[in-house]
């Protein structure tokens, strides 16, 4: 029966038992790997528009990077949100609860998608002159903008799929799914942009098309798995259920909306440096992708763990998983720190034509801030573990206010640190960010350690 119940419900992992460190590796290194392949298309997208397409194509990306992260922090927001419940279930071995929570799920992030697609649209135009983007970049960055936004739905449904499986402790698949849409994307981006001509069109079209990829993929194994098998009523809206779910939902994706915000903010202070000092920012933070994404599947890790733990009941669990993954994230974040600071600047020349002069006070930019960057990263690393075993214990608010300190200090610095260092202040503005965070994430967890 053992073996039946494991070949019908194939990577699916309990998390409730055994080593927390070993549990936390071995979920989260499978996501890493997927995080590396989805960053490695970001970084391939940056630099084959970078490289072919010239400084200008490269800062309009650039300008659009904080849009686009609004919209999609508020659909992972909201996917994660509704992620902690199924896994609540899943660790409580209530699984038709668990399946109800998956139906009501699916019909709440439709919804959400069509309302985040209809926005995204109406408000492209306006966010161009919110920003103050050159004039010379606006049509480039329109195309892409508007097309990206295209896949609002498709978005939704990759990122509905892989936060259910991750709630049943399937980190695999989506390593999967991000590996055959990476290898998509930047088959189509060469075809596109350097075989077509498309420019930064072809680009938006290629991630599009490489995202419905990994749906496909994610929404095909989840039909395969004995614990997941629908019926219609699963699909029907229970109001406690939604009501538990938005509560949960709600405040992470209007901590990540308000993140983004606060980025938003300091786009429009680096966009007044002109277009070299965007292209080499624009560089940095395509790079700073990698440079967070052994700490995004750390989080992904502890939201599941936590979430699995608080609903078996085993608050001690818990307290052992943070520690423990506190410990791996300070070491994984040193070692990147050093490998940034020995090969940083090499990295950068991919995306950067630097034969040009233009090009090359563009990479003394992205360099410049990638230094400080990685030189704070184990404060980084902190925010993610902190925020997401909060996360996971049900508690949405505090990281929620975290995100406000985001905010906060974000835009602060964004508007102080030029006056006090020239262009150099707004290098600062992520990393004193990221110090907010943690200065209520850290107390804010032991008062939610204190409360259950």
């Amino acid at each position: 029966m053992i073996a039946v119940y494991k070949r019908k419900n194939a990577g699916v992992k309990s998390m409730t038992q055994g080593s927390p460190v070993k549990l936390l590796l071995l979920f989260a290194l499978p996501l890493m790997a997927g995080n590396v392949f989805q960053q490695l298309y970001t970084v391939m997208d940056t630099a084959i528009v970078g490289r072919a397409l010239g400084v200008q194509a490269l800062a309009a990306l650039g300008t659009v990077e904080w849009m686009n992260w609004m919209v999609l922090g508020v659909i992972q927001g909201i996917t994660q949100g509704f992620s902690i419940l199924i896994a609540q279930k899943f660790g409580a071995e209530e699984y038709g609860e668990m399946r109800k929570a998956v139906g009501n799920a699916c019909v709440l992030a439709a919804g959400c998608a069509v309302v985040l697609l209809l926005l995204a649209q109406l408000l492209t135009g306006p966010a161009f002159v919110i920003v103050r983007a050159p004039e010379e970049i606006i049509p480039i960055a329109g195309i892409y903008l508007r097309i990206i936004f295209c896949g609002v739905p498709v978005v939704m449904t990759y990122n509905m799929a892989s936060a259910v499986l991750r709630a049943l402790g399937d980190s695999k698949t989506p390593l999967y799914a991000m590996i055959a849409a990476s290898v998509t994307n930047i088959a189509l981006d060469l075809l596109f942009v350097l075989v077509f001509g498309w420019g930064v069109a072809g680009a938006a079209i290629a991630t599009v098309l490489a995202q419905l990829l990994s749906a496909v993929y994610c929404i095909r194994i989840i039909r395969r798995i004995e614990l997941l098998k629908m019926s219609r009523e699963d699909f029907r809206p229970e109001s406690e259920i939604c009501r538990r779910m938005s509560v949960l939902a709600a405040p992470m994706a209007f901590q990540n909306a308000v993140i983004a915000v606060g980025g938003m903010i300091v786009q429009i202070v680096v966009n007044g440096f002109g277009v070299v000092f965007i292209a080499g920012y624009t560089a940095t933070s395509k790079l700073y992708g990698m440079l967070e994404v052994a700490a995004t599947s750390y989080g992904y890790a502890m939201t599941t763990y936590a979430g699995q733990n608080m609903g078996a009941g085993d608050k001690r669990r818990i307290s052992q998983g943070i520690r423990g993954g506190l410990v791996i994230s300070m070491v994984t974040s040193v070692i990147i720190t050093v490998m940034m600071f020995v090969f940083g600047r090499w990295i950068l020349g991919c995306f950067i034509a630097a034969d040009a002069e233009s090009g090359e006070l563009a990479l003394d930019v992205a360099f410049r801030f990638l230094k400080i960057m990685s030189a704070f990263l184990p404060v980084l690393y902190v925010l993610h573990i902190t925020r997401s075993c909060i996360q996971g214990m049900g508690n949405t608010v505090i990281p929620m206010m975290s995100g406000i300190a985001e905010f906060v200090m974000r835009t602060g610095a964004s508007l102080v640190m030029p006056m006090l260092l020239g262009e150099n202040g707004i290098l600062f503005a992520e990393v004193i960010a990221w110090l907010g965070a943690d200065l209520i994430l850290i107390p804010g967890y032991f008062w939610e350690k204190r409360e259950i």
